[in-house]
């Protein structure tokens, strides 16, 4: 509800002075036409009417509509004796402005039946007082049965737009934090997986200086190698916050799994051109990760990497023969499942897990997600 000092509606489509113009009408037709008893209730029910009016926007509960009702009868009255039918108005905007639709809905059809039926006994009664201000009287029926209506979308178009504006502020916030999120776990994974191999190429460097030196300045070629790949994806990460593409992603991996001397086999497209690049940065960041555990924990020496990519949704599998993540509580805990389960739940995946004869990782996106995007830029 507005304040008490809204008294003349806003945005009606008439001006502040036709308002005042509606308050001041009353005396004209009370004194005009009336003896000085029939003067003396008519000003009195102005007084009553308008206080009224003013309670019913500064209290709550039912108090507004022992207010309403005191200014309905007012307004009947006042139509059928006096031929003043402009208070109407009054109650027309008040009631559009009721939030509660049921409320509003009762209201409004008892005002739109007591003003016409009022209107219809005044034309019995006083005639000639109805006849002379007719046009006027079709105006005001029309702003009755209209004037409810408009104000009340009017309002509900602005409550919508209110709240629209507070998710999408909450939206921003929320997508500020999620990249910055996004931004720590991309290099921590990028880091992290890069460093320890890095770390695992030096140790075995180290040991096999003594015994064979040829291979030892292979695994520090690999290390050379790493760090400039490590170097350029951070590059990429901090500086152009470009999505990883899957086909990239898997070139990676592959030079990764062939470093720690691990078998890789692909099978599927790691091409994605229908696939929102927002899905296929998600799964390109949990393939990294599902790498980087192969490497880490599984003892592995093969893996493959199923995709498949229909109408419905994308599938990528990653599958292993190592000694299985869900084998040891402590390795999975430090596997980064849970961030995986994060990135794949701002997108509506999924992830399974299966610990038999190795790991096998299935993660499913569905497409709906880009079907969302597209309903909202036809909008």
């Amino acid at each position: 509800m507005q304040n008490w000092f809204h008294i003349f509606p806003k945005n009606t489509g008439l001006s502040l002075y036709a308002w005042i113009i509606f308050c001041l009408l009353p005396f004209y037709f009370i004194i005009s036409s009336s003896s000085l008893l029939e003067t003396s209730i008519g000003i009195l029910m102005i007084i009553l009417f308008f206080t009224a009016y003013r309670l019913s926007f500064i209290k709550k509960g039912w108090t507004v509509y022992l207010s309403l009702g005191v200014e309905m009868a007012i307004s009947i009255g006042m139509t059928m004796y006096f031929g003043y039918v402009y208070f109407a108005l009054f109650l027309a905007f008040f009631i559009g402005n009721i939030q509660n639709k049921s409320g509003f809905i009762t209201l409004y059809v008892i005002h739109v039946i007591t003003t016409i039926s009022a209107i219809s006994v005044g034309f019995f009664i006083q005639s000639q007082t109805f006849l002379m201000q007719l046009p006027f009287i079709i105006i005001s029926i029309i702003g009755v049965i209209l004037l409810p209506i408009t104000i009340y979308n009017r309002n509900k178009r602005e409550m919508l737009e209110n709240q629209l504006e507070d998710a999408n502020e909450k939206i921003s916030q929320l997508m500020v934090i999620e990249e910055r999120q996004r931004i720590a776990r991309d290099l921590h994974d990028t880091l992290g997986q890069k460093l320890s191999l890095i770390g695992f190429k030096s140790d075995l460097a180290e040991k096999l200086m003594d015994t064979n030196l040829d291979s030892a300045k292979s695994e520090i070629n690999d290390i050379h190698h790493t760090a400039r790949t490590a170097l350029n994806e951070v590059r990429d990460i901090v500086s152009d916050m470009k999505g990883a593409k899957l086909k990239d992603e898997v070139k990676r991996v592959q030079e990764i799994l062939k470093a720690s001397q691990i078998e890789f086999h692909i099978k599927g497209p790691t091409d994605l051109p229908n696939t929102p690049l927002l899905v296929e940065n998600v799964v390109s960041m949990c393939l990294k990760e599902g790498i980087t555990n192969v490497v880490k924990h599984s003892q592995a020496t093969f893996c493959h990497l199923f995709i498949m990519d229909s109408t419905a949704e994308l599938v990528m599998k990653v599958q292993d023969n190592g000694t299985g993540i869900l084998s040891n509580k402590k390795t999975f805990k430090e596997s980064g499942l849970q961030g995986m389960k994060e990135r794949l739940e701002f997108v509506n995946g999924s992830l399974r897990i299966e610990s038999s004869n190795g790991t096998m990782l299935t993660i499913r996106v569905p497409h709906v997600i880009k079907q969302m995007g597209d309903e909202e830029g036809s909008v």
